[in-house]
Formats: structure tokens, sequence, C-alpha cells
């Protein structure tokens, strides 16, 4: 396989461009590196980071530093003293990734990363005003709507220095959402923890290893939010935590807060091990255990982790419409046991979203952790380092990149970064920290089975300074020292609570939208409603002949206080419902199961009616619950012959009324999935797109690699002759030279009639100017031969940038087709037509909720 062509290299950082660094120039060398031109780094799958910089001569060296965004599949580490411009590196690789298409979720400790928020495309002073920070205007003696106006100034030569603009920005932020969301406060949006406790995805369930890593951190992470610092061999705590998150999972059931405390106080098991459960935690130590969650569970303002967005990795990632999104997580208000907590709920719903995906050897979304300083630590195992690590390891198998940014670059675990592709390296601060990246480094290197001078790297990192960074990718031959670029975000630096409540007070949801969810938050509430509008009523259980199917729901969840339990009679019907198309790829089953109420009259059941019920036909009971009250059964329903005649109509209605919707991308011809939301779709023909966007790059750098080498070959051989001629002419040069004089000499020295020796040496010298002339038009002529192998390499890569720029840049179609495709009739087929009691409990007042969801 033909190597990769460079492109100048990778990566760069802004970190000078806080305002309390950001007075200095744009451009270390004013006048020294032209500013690039938005065609030379407007590339397809490649970010613009930067450009090389020559250490030696402290200035920037000619070209640009572009980083393939398929590398980042192999993950990335960025390391950097306060001060070196990690950061403003990090928001800029971010940003490249955002208007590539590329979903980002952040973890921010600090709370710089919601600086993404701040672009403003037409760089006025009055938009920067709101973010300037007051006491560097202060401190400059300067108001703060002046400070402003030099911020923007600086912005404004800053980006152009860069070859960027407001327009860029602005493509910035119509390419990707960007959220800021505060865990368990109301500065931003909120967000729920609930979700965290339910099952995990069968993937996550059907691998042993993954489903005991799972129970083992969520526990981990429940106890430390406690205070309890539990040993998963030995703590009591977290063997009986994790038993019941095991049975709980295994069964598909969620477990919240409350449940959980119930589930502690009256465990579903008897034994643990070969213990008696009452042996090896006795109750009165289990009610301490509960009373501590419960108290967890009180604790003023700990309804804010409960209200709020799910943590659905999916919906975080893109919108609704499929939009890529950047998510920042600002945790930066939480104490440390409940960053801890929070990071570990993350990163293991996270992994689980991972392992749902397909796999791809293209870039489908990045997780960035900045200063990950006590979450991956070399020596201790704290709840979030194990979901890291496998993230680590499994991930870019699922075009899923890790980027984590230090530091302390000693208090990182580098065996666990050995497979790390990518590594940023500026400024650090002692040589303990140059010894520990070294050894990182040396580590990565020995993993790609690349020769690895330590001497000269460390040569290197001695030598770095502010925005000057090392980047060594393991996808390259070697490794290069670059400039980081301009951000297009305005870094102000850590934003309060109280700015990130300014920035997402248009997005937070207002308590009543928050709470229309929970209403209709069950499927199959309808149904029990529609039930519940009828007259309550209430009586014996009726005498049924024999021949009636009948069932029964089954009772979830503890009675309220008060409440008791009726039955009120419904037709259930269960039907399998396929789909075919044989020239659209379909065979899709549907299983539907609705319910509908039985009414006195001509037609006592209307399958219109019927509501989907969220219960599946094996679940269906035998017995009903004690101690209950019935409704009444109209005469219809007692009849036998009547289930029959209602599944014929059953199969009829569905057979007219059902359709598998589906949408069509015209471009690919790509077709959803059933069941596949319009976001989903979006997102997944995007993803193919850029794959195999990326697919057809690599093949056009690899037609043309061939070719390209070989006019170097030739360039090198052309610039090789011109040399050997510019040394030839220097000789001969210098022996008509010394001729010249010689014969100068003789005539100083008073010889009045020339010798015959000094008459040969004037001839010598005559026909000596005529080589050195014959020579200086050899010169002429390999200069001309270097020129055209020149012109020759420019041909070609002008060539092989119009076949890129015919590539599509987006994977998205604006416009979707609808396809609709109808079951046979033979393809509907019921299961089940039965008379179903569905349970309801009814308050004192009489008014009838829904027992069974």
């Amino acid at each position: 396989m033909p190597p990769r062509p460079r492109r100048s290299v990778r990566a760069k950082s802004s970190g000078a461009q806080s305002p309390a660094a950001a007075e200095r120039p744009p451009t270390p060398a004013a006048g020294a590196v032209t500013p690039a031109a938005a065609s030379d780094f407007e590339k397809l799958g490649v970010f613009y980071l930067g450009r090389p910089y020559d250490l030696a001569a402290k200035q920037p060296a000619p070209g640009l530093l572009l980083y393939d965004s398929k590398d980042l599949v192999t993950h990335a580490v960025c390391i950097g003293m306060t001060g070196s411009g990690k950061t403003g590196l990090c928001l800029a690789l971010i940003e490249e990734a955002l208007l590539d298409g590329i979903p980002v979720i952040l973890i921010d400790p600090k709370g710089d990363l919601p600086n993404l928020c701040l672009t403003f495309p037409e760089l006025r002073p009055e938009d920067f005003a709101p973010w300037v920070n007051e006491e560097d205007a202060r401190r400059k003696g300067l108001a703060v709507d002046a400070y402003a106006a030099q911020q923007a100034e600086l912005w404004r030569k800053g980006l152009a220095a860069w070859g960027q603009d407001g327009a860029r920005i602005r493509r910035l932020r119509d390419a990707a959402d960007v959220a800021v969301y505060t865990p368990g406060s109301a500065a931003g949006l909120p967000v729920s923890i609930v979700k965290s406790f339910a099952a995990p995805a069968v993937a996550v369930r059907d691998d042993a290893e993954l489903f005991r890593e799972r129970i083992s951190t969520t526990a981990t992470s429940l106890l430390g939010l406690l205070g309890i610092e539990a040993d998963p061999l030995r703590s009591r705590e977290h063997i009986l935590l994790a038993r019941l998150f095991e049975i709980a999972w295994r069964d598909g059931r969620a477990l919240d807060l409350p449940g959980l405390i119930q589930q502690i106080q009256h465990p579903s098991v008897t034994k643990v091990g070969t213990l008696d459960l009452d042996t090896f935690f006795p109750a009165k130590d289990r009610f301490e255990l509960a009373t501590r969650l419960n108290n967890l569970l009180a604790a003023p303002g700990f309804d804010a982790w409960l209200e709020g967005d799910p943590l659905d990795v999916g919906a975080l990632l893109h919108t609704p419409e499929g939009k890529p999104r950047a998510t920042i997580f600002s945790i930066a208000h939480l104490s440390d046991a409940e960053r801890m907590f929070f990071v570990s709920l993350l990163l293991n719903e996270t992994l689980g979203w991972v392992r749902a995906q397909s796999g791809t050897t293209s870039l489908r979304a990045l997780i960035y952790m900045d200063e990950v300083f006590g979450y991956f630590p070399p020596v201790a195992n704290p709840p979030s380092k194990l979901p890291l690590l496998t993230l680590l390891k499994q991930a870019r198998a699922f075009g899923v990149g890790v980027v984590l940014a230090t530091q302390n670059p000693v208090d990182l675990d580098y065996k666990g970064l050995a497979n790390t592709g990518t590594w940023l390296i500026g400024r650090l601060q002692t040589e303990r920290d140059r010894a520990r990246v070294l050894d990182g480094l040396e580590g990565a290197a020995a993993g790609s089975d690349k020769r690895f001078d330590r001497g000269a790297m460390e040569e290197i990192l001695g030598g770095l300074g502010n925005r000057i960074f090392l980047l060594n990718n393991v996808h390259e031959d070697a490794p290069e020292v670059f400039e980081t670029r301009w951000a297009m975000s305005y870094l102000r630096g850590p934003l309060t609570r109280t700015q990130i409540k300014q920035l997402m007070a248009e997005r937070r949801p207002t308590s009543a939208s928050a709470a229309a969810p929970a209403a209709g938050h069950h499927p199959g509430v309808a149904a029990a409603a529609a039930s519940a509008a009828a007259p309550v009523g209430g009586g014996p259980r009726p005498a049924l002949p024999p021949g009636v199917p009948q069932h029964f729901v089954p009772v979830r969840g503890p009675a309220p206080a008060g409440a008791s339990l009726v039955y009120r009679p419904a037709v259930l019907g269960a039907a399998t419902v396929r789909f075919t198309d044989a020239k659209a790829g379909v065979d899709q089953s549907e299983e539907v199961v609705v319910a509908t109420q039985i009414a006195e009259g001509a037609v006592p059941v209307s399958w219109e009616a019927a509501t989907p019920i969220d219960v599946a036909p094996a679940d269906l009971e035998t017995a009903p619950a004690e101690a209950a009250d019935w409704g009444a059964l109209p005469a219809a329903a007692a009849k036998p012959k009547s289930y029959d005649e209602w599944s014929r109509d059953l199969a009829a209605w569905l057979y007219g009324q059902r359709r598998l919707e589906l949408l069509r991308d015209p471009g690919s011809r790509t077709l959803s999935r059933p069941g596949e939301s319009e976001r989903d779709f979006r997102v997944r023909v995007r993803e193919g797109a850029r794959a195999e966007r990326d697919e057809r790059v690599e093949a056009l750098r690899k037609k043309y690699a061939p070719k390209r080498a070989a006019i170097e070959e030739r360039l090198r051989r052309a610039q090789q002759a011109q040399a050997r001629e510019q040394g030839q002419v220097s000789q001969q040069g210098m022996q008509v030279a010394i001729s010249i004089g010689a014969t100068i000499l003789s005539a100083v020295l008073g010889r009045k009639v020339a010798s015959v020796g000094s008459i040969g040496r004037a001839t010598t010298a005559a026909r000596g100017a005529g080589r050195v002339l014959k020579e200086r038009e050899d010169v002429a002529r390999a200069q001309e031969t270097v020129g055209a192998v020149q012109q020759a390499l420019a041909v070609l890569e002008a060539e092989l940038q119009a076949e890129l720029s015919t590539l599509e840049t987006t994977g998205e179609a604006e416009r979707l087709e609808a396809v609709a495709i109808r079951p046979k009739k033979a393809d509907v087929r019921v299961r089940l037509c039965t008379l179903a009691w569905i349970p309801h409990w009814r308050d004192p007042a009489g008014a009838l909720t829904p027992a069974w969801t």
C-alpha cells in the first residue's frame, strides 16, 4: 500500500487567546507566513488545526496543519500545563468536528467548554460585551464596552491572520446545535439520572463481561455518592446492590431509587452465596443503608437530579431533526463525589450506546473530557476508570473517538493509553512531567512498531512554548511541531452558573412543558383511561359459560394509600402483522396488542376505538388478584361465538389500517428501518455518506499516490542535478579566476615579453571562461527542469483537489420520500382475542387510576 501523502501535518491550539494572554499579536512572526486562504484548509474529512512551526528558528513554517478526522477513531490525548494553550487547541478540534457534522459529548469539570456557545459571526463589540471578564477590564483601566470593543478587534485580527472570518463562524453555528447541561443544578438544561438505573440495552446484557462492569460501576458510583467506599469483593453493601441490579436488569426491569430502597429492605433474594440473607446482611443494617439512600433522595435540591432530559446518548448526540449536537455537561458546581457519580453514569450510558451501534471505520461521534485528572489514575480504580478504559479499547470499532485532556501527566494511566493514536503535547511544567509523557509516547510507539528517539523527543518537548504543540500521530511517519490556529469561539475563560443560565434561558423547559411527558408517559395509558371513563360500578365476579376465553392483566406496583382494586372488562386482541416488499428488501413483522371497551348495543366491540396496551400476551395471567371488585359485563361478552367474530373483525381492521411507514433518501436510495425515527434515519444517512466519502477520498489518494511518488522522485533527481551543475559552475569559476590571476601577476611582476607559459595560461583562462558560460547554461537548463517538474506536481495536486471537490460534503438529505408498505391479507395473523380484565386502583373518592402500568 502506498504511503499516505502528508498534508503539512496536524493540530493547533489557541490557549493564548484567553483575555489574560491574548494581548500579543495573533501571529508570532509577523510577515513570516501569509494568512491561509479558505480553499487551502476547507478540505473533505480534514480538520484545520494550525501550521507547522520551526523550533530552531522560533517562527512558523510554510504550509498548513491538516488532520484526518478518521484518525480520531483511534482516540487522542492532549497534555499541557496551565497557559500552554491546551483548552484552545481542544476547542479548535471540537469546532472542526462540528463543521464536519460530527456530534460531540463534552464533560467539563472546570467550566471552560461553554465558550463553544460564544460564537459571534458579526464580530461586533456589543456581542462580546455581555461575556467579557469585567475583572480583566478593570485591571486594564477600561470600561466594559471599551474592553469589549478591544476584544472584538482582537478576534477579528486573530481570525484574519489564520484565513478565517465571520462567515466561517456562521457555518459553525449553522452546522450543529450546542447545549449546556448542568446535572444537579437548574443553571443550565436539567438532566435526569433516572434512566441510568433502567435495564441496559440487550447488547450489554448479552455481553457477560460488559454486563458485570455496568453493574459494578453503577453500584460503586451510587455508594460513592453516599460516602461509602465500597470494595466490590469485600463490601456487603456493594455485593447486595450489585445483586439487586443484576436480578432486575437481567429480567429487563428498571430500578429507580424508591424501588431500590424497598428492595434493600425486602430483597427478592434469600441467600447471598451460601449464606442466608440475614446472616450476610442483617435487616437492621440493611435498614440503615436504606435510610442513607432515602436521606439522599429527600435531601434539598436532589430533585434536580431527577428532572429534565434523560441520559439518552442518541438524543444527546443529535437533535430530534437529526442535526449534530455538541452536548456539554458542566459539572464544576458539583462536589467530588457527585462528579464521580455523574461521570460514571454518563460513561456507562455511552458505553451501552456504543455497543448498540454498527461497526464503521469512519468517525461517527466524539467523547471529550477536559481535565481528566482523578478519573483515569494509574493506580486507583475509581468508578469512572473501568468504563473509560473499555471505551478506549472498544469504541474505535464503532467509529467513536475519545479525546482526553489534562495538565497533570503523572496522574494518567499510560498503560491504558497505550493504544491511543494521537498525542498532542504542549509545554510541560517539570522534568517529571516530561519523563512521564516520554514513557507514554514510547509505549505508543512500541504498539505501532515505530522507532522512538527518546533523546530527540525530549529535546523537542523542552523547547515548546505557548500555543506550540508536538503532534505524535501513529498514522503519520514522523512527529510534527506546530502552532495552533485561532479559535472561532470567544475564549473568555470559565463561565459562572449565572452566565450558563443566561446562555440556556430560552431553551430551558417551563414547568408545564416539563411535566407534560409524565401524563402520557406509559404506552397504553390511553386504553386504561378509556376503560376508566365508564361508570365505576363494582360487584362480584361475573360467572361465564364454558368456552369464553378470559385473561387477567397483571397488577403492577403497590397499592396507593386507601385504594381498592377494581377489574374492568375489555376485549384484548393480539396479532402479528407481516410487511414484505422484495424490491425494497423489507421483511418485517410487527406485534400488535390492543384493547377496546365492550358496549351494550348492536355493535358491542369497535376496533376503530382500540388503543395499544403495553402488556405482552405471555404476561397475561389466568387468575385474578384477591379481594377485588368487578365491573359489569355486557351480554355479548358472555357468548363464546362473539370472540370468533371479533377476531375476524380485528384481522380485517388491521389489514385496512396497518401500514409500515418508512422513509427513503432519494440520493443514496437508502430506506429507513422499521421503527427508526426520522432523526435516527437522517443520522444514519449522514454517517453512511461520511463513511463512503472517507473511502472515496482514501481511494483517490491511493490512486494518485504512485503518480505523486514518481514525480517527487523526478523532482529529487532534478534538484540533485541542479545542485551538481551549480557546484561545477563554482569550481570552474574558481579555476578561471586562478588562471587569470596568475597571468595578471606575471604582468605585474614586470615581464614585458610574455613567455610561452604565460601565454598558455591566458589561453587556458579564456577556455575556462567559455566552460563557465557553458556550465551556467547547464544550470539554467537544470533550473528549467526543476521548474517543469514542480509544475507537473502542482498540476497533479490540482487534479486531485478537483476530483476531491466533486465529492459531497454532507450526506443528509434535505427532503426525504415517504414510503408506505401494506400487509397482505394472509400476513395478518390474529394470535389471541380474549376477554381481558384490566385492573384499576379506586381511591376513596371513586376515581380510577391504572393498576397495571
